[in-house]
């Protein structure tokens, strides 16, 4: 790891921040496709 001397938390919370958030967007996104999937197999189902 590169030395960041005084700004060593500011780097890595941005970091942590930015995967948090990433993740986050991921998890909904997949959630919704669940979701969508699940309505339209049962469009699907009932013709």
């Amino acid at each position: 790891m590169p030395d960041l001397g005084s700004y060593a938390v500011e780097v890595t919370a941005a970091y942590l921040g930015s995967i948090v958030l990433l993740l986050a967007i991921v998890g909904v996104s997949w959630r919704r496709y669940a979701r969508m999937r699940a309505a339209l197999d049962e469009v699907e189902k009932n013709g």
